[in-house]
């Protein structure tokens, strides 16, 4: 059964903060790309810097306040997703630095000129994975830059429809290339089985260009230091790409010396029992290494979305015959790379919820390891920003307040997405005085109410039913209900 056939969300809730448990979060700011711009935030919601109309794919944030982040996107008649270009901005919102310079674009009725061309992630020399981690930080006076960009591409072996490629760029601070990897040149190292070509070839994925987006891939970062290397495994090299290409269910490592895949997991999660004790990882986001110096370094984090993906044999699941894979729950995993283990994972029974798809993100999100061995979770299409324990205990939760009709250029109904999130240490922000900190409590729902709304059951409306009683099991008081905690079935969910 359908979860997106038979669950639908309320009209009216609040909006930013709803719970902050200060002794048990890691304190810190968030940016986060809203309708308005660039948004930094402090634990309690407040806003404390925008820069205005700056679009983050992602935004992300530079030791000393400085942020990434894109001043426009490129004619989405023309192209999917792409950015006009990569830019450094300050506090006062001067650009100290751009990068434009991938491809003249002469589109018609557009301006000519060079375009970035960049979508979904970027990474700045010094920083691996774009986010804080002890003894690392990007630079933000020079180093290079590693972006992901659309290329235009042919290859008949993959499709004879035209095809929105994916490509790496390494740029220098002056923005020159000194290094590049296009996908559709390691087709034959994707894993891909006769079924899966027979698919991609006739259905490659075609966007609004025209063109295949046969991979679309959203993540890419350095591995960094770790301790697969300093054991000798080559394939973890510190100056190795971690990508992911969601359409093809497909995670992977990229050699920077040779080019060549030296690790994958997808596009087949029955390629052998490991991958299948893993379990089938569908339409994903935000593939990477935890980087040294926090919990769990070494191994892999993803944003394992569900929803449609994958091309070939249909599993069991889709109803769509162009995509393999189709799962209505989310679950952020944590898993050793060698054994495919999972070591940690987040989803919504083990959250306390009865139904699966009460945590679920079809498209974007994100999840970031933070120095106190919490996650932060970016459930992206509902445009909810939270962090858990260990222990799957929410101690912080933030929902976007504000509501677009387009993401990135593309026309949608509105919503209130939100891309990626990342959580700051307060020293990264000189310009601030560091904030009190003070708990936010969250109303108990059951008595919860708009103004106007009647608080609640009143003893005088209460009779009794004639033979019936009153502790007889209800909907309410369902077998099932026992799978909740104490504080969920009192109303509240997983905040204690």
């Amino acid at each position: 059964m359908s979860g997106t056939g038979i669950m639908g969300h309320p009209r009216i809730y609040p909006t930013g903060t709803t719970y902050y448990n200060a002794d048990e979060a890691y304190a810190g700011y968030t940016v986060y790309p809203c309708a308005k711009g660039a948004l930094l935030i402090d634990m309690r919601g407040n806003e404390v810097q925008l820069w205005a109309g700056l679009f983050g794919y992602p935004n992300k944030i530079l030791p000393g306040g400085y942020v990434l982040g894109s001043p426009g996107v490129r004619d989405p008649k023309r192209s999917h997703l792409e950015q006009l270009a990569l830019i450094q901005v300050d506090w006062n919102g001067r650009v100290v630095w751009k990068f434009d310079k991938n491809e003249f674009i002469e589109d018609p009725g557009g301006r000519p000129g060079y375009i970035a061309r960049q979508h979904h992630d970027y990474q700045r020399e010094g920083s691996p994975v774009g986010y804080y981690s002890p003894g690392s930080a990007p630079r933000t006076d020079g180093g290079s830059t590693l972006l992901l960009v659309h290329v235009d591409s042919r290859n008949p072996r993959i499709s004879d429809k035209p095809l929105l490629d994916d490509r790496f760029i390494e740029v220098d601070w002056e923005g020159r290339v000194i290094w590049d990897w296009i996908a559709s040149e390691h087709f034959d190292e994707l894993g891909f089985d006769e079924c899966a070509r027979n698919v991609l070839f006739r259905s490659p994925a075609v966007v609004n260009t025209g063109q295949g987006d046969w991979l679309h891939m959203n993540s890419l970062s350095t591995l960094g230091p770790n301790k697969w290397y300093d054991s000798g495994d080559e394939r973890f090299h510190p100056d190795n790409i971690i990508w992911d290409a969601r359409n093809a269910n497909i995670l992977a490592i990229t050699s920077k010396k040779t080019g060549r895949i030296v690790w994958r997991i997808g596009p087949n999660f029955r390629e052998n029992a490991s991958v299948e004790r893993l379990g089938w990882i569908v339409g994903q986001h935000h593939f990477h290494m935890i980087p040294r110096g926090l919990p769990g370094e070494g191994n892999l984090l993803v944003f394992d979305n569900g929803s449609l993906g994958g091309y070939g044999l249909r599993n069991g699941t889709s109803t769509d015959v162009k995509t393999s894979t189709h799962r209505d729950h989310t679950r952020v995993i944590e898993f050793d790379p060698i054994s495919l283990e999972v070591v940690w994972e987040y989803t919504s029974r083990n959250a306390g919820y009865y139904d699966g798809f009460r945590f679920y993100s079809p498209y974007i999100s994100s999840a970031q390891r933070l120095p106190n061995g919490n996650t932060l979770i970016t459930e992206g299409s509902d445009g909810r920003i939270f962090e858990v324990t260990r222990s799957h205990k929410t101690v912080w939760e933030y929902i976007n307040p504000y509501y677009t009709r387009h993401l990135a250029g593309v026309e949608r109904g509105v919503n209130n997405m939100v891309y990626r999130a990342y959580r700051v240490p307060y020293e990264w922000i000189p310009q601030l005085d560091v904030p009190r900190e003070a708990p936010i409590e969250p109303p108990d729902i059951r008595l919860y109410r708009v103004p106007g709304s009647i608080s609640g059951a009143s003893p005088e409306n209460e009779v009794a039913v004639s033979g019936v009683r009153a502790d007889a099991p209800s909907p309410a008081r369902h077998p099932a209900a026992s799978l909740l905690v104490p504080e969920q079935r009192a109303g509240v969910r997983d905040f204690e």
